[in-house]
Formats: C-alpha cells, structure tokens, sequence
C-alpha cells in the first residue's frame, strides 16, 4: 500500500486549481471586463453567411477550445504585451483543467493540442519553445487579421463584454457548451431581446434543439432571466403572438469600472478654510 508524507499532502492541498490560475491570469490583465468582437458570435447583417467562429466550436463539440479561446483572449486584451501571453504547457493545462483526469506529461500535450487547434481556426497564433507556450491573438472573426482592441466605432469594432467574474466566481465550470454559447448569444443583443430556435441554423449555423438546451441550461442555473412578449398580429387568430424575450442577469453583466476617488489639492483645501473663517469673523482683524 502506498503512503504519502506529510509534505506530500500539504502540496496536493496548497496546489493551485484551474480556477486558481485563470484568476491569477484575470488579475495580471487588470481589468473588470474582457471585451470580444460580436463577429465572433454571429457576422453582421449583408455578410454571405450570419455564422460566426463560434459555429465552429458548437458544431465540433469543442468546449475546451472555446473556453480555451475566451480566457486567451481575458488574458490577451489588455494589450499589455503586444496581445500576446507566455506561460509553461502545465500552467496552460491547469488553465484549461486538463490534469484532473491526466498525467502531467498527456495534460501538457492536451493543452498544445487545443491551442493547435485554435489556431487552425485562424484565432490565435502559437509559439512553443521546450515546455514554454507563447499565444498571441488574432482577430475574433476567424480572418487571420492581427488583433486590435474593438473600440465600437464601426460595425466590425462593435463587442460585448464578458466580467472577469465569470472565471473568478466559477460560473464558466458550470456550462456546458450549448449554454455557453447561448450566453455569448444573449450577450451580443441588447436587454430583452428574442432568440427564436427555428432562426438558430441560419443566424448561427447549429440545430434549434441545441439552441432550446442552452437557454434552459442559463435558466436553470439564473445566469438570465426570461419574460413574455405581445406583438400586435391582425392575422393570427388571437390578433396578438407571443414570444420570449432574455437578458442577462446581474451575476454575468459588465461591471462598473470603479470611479476614481478626486480629492482636492491640500493647498486648495487650506485656502477654502482660511475664506470661511475669515468670512465668519467678519474679515481681518
């Protein structure tokens, strides 16, 4: 029978967990949310197809590339290192929570493989060099453009946000891949907007029912809420139709970026006293 020392199990209690590391990736990008172009959900109205990248991964079961893609691109934004991020193949296999159910040496070459492939994609470019792993973004809309940060001011640069407390609190653990896709969905429309199931294979290019499974998985789990909706429809045989309309709920909205606190100059403050005493004593003495 195998026994382990002491110092042995307090390492496997003091190692750092996957959420450990995408929390310490988040913090070193210093920023409350993380900013993705909507082409990656769906391409903007006029284009030959509506699908976006993302298609590619609900079509290829690839949940592990996609949330492998979204904390590449957490980490990537800030642009703090020319859209680019370095880390050993077991930081990034811990980032993708591969070595829970592999040895060291298979969780290392999961994780390459998975950057490989979204690369493949024409998402990332990646540099290995021994057991260390450069990744740099590309444009989110699988082009094989260099990245820039999305600033809204054309219908390409148009994005939504993703709050950092999607990792950091562990509600990406909780989905599964038609709900996180479907989140990405919900989050590219404005508040209380309809997802119709028959529209989902031409606007996203997968089935209905995997689109009906995602928003009952976000229902479930309260990430968004639902309410009826009444159009006016002089055909239809009640004169109305109802829809459903979602939106997120606060627990996966952007955060507030926290106001900068001003205070005034010491000089300034000094001044404005010394004018009010003197106001209140009638002037100089």
């Amino acid at each position: 029978m195998k026994t382990t020392t002491p110092a042995e199990r307090d390492m496997q209690k003091n190692k750092a967990t996957g959420r450990d590391t995408r929390t310490a990736v988040l913090k070193r990008s210093v920023r409350p949310n993380v900013p993705l172009r909507k082409t990656f959900v769906q391409a903007h109205k006029g284009a030959v197809s509506r699908h976006g990248p993302l298609k590619e991964f609900v079509t290829g079961r690839d949940l592990r590339g996609l949330k492998a893609y979204l904390m590449i691109v957490a980490a990537c934004s800030s642009g703090t290192n020319g859209w680019s991020t370095t880390h050993d193949s077991a930081v990034w296999a811990r980032m993708m929570d591969i070595g829970q159910t592999a040895t060291e040496q298979s969780a290392r070459t999961g994780a390459w493989r998975t950057l490989r492939r979204l690369e493949e994609r024409r998402l990332i470019t990646c540099h290995r060099s021994g057991t260390m792993i450069t990744v740099t973004l590309l444009r989110e809309d699988g082009s094989g453009q260099p990245y820039d940060r999305p600033r809204g001011d054309t219908e390409d640069n148009l994005f939504l946000q993703i709050p950092a407390t999607f990792w950091t609190k562990g509600y990406d653990e909780q989905l599964d891949l038609p709900a996180l896709a479907l989140l990405l969905v919900v989050a590219r429309e404005k508040n209380w907007s309809a997802f119709p199931a028959e529209k989902a294979p031409e606007w996203y290019g997968w089935s209905a029912d995997t689109h009906e499974r995602g928003l009952k998985k976000l229902l479930d789990l309260e990430l968004v809420e639902r309410r009826e909706h009444c159009t006016k429809a002089p055909l239809a045989p009640m004169g109305v139709t109802m829809t459903y309309q979602y939106q997120r709920t606060p627990a996966v909205r952007p955060r507030k970026p926290p106001r900068k606190q001003t205070t005034a100059p010491a000089t300034a403050t000094a001044t404005a006293k010394s004018t009010a005493n003197s106001q209140r004593g009638g002037g100089v003495k």
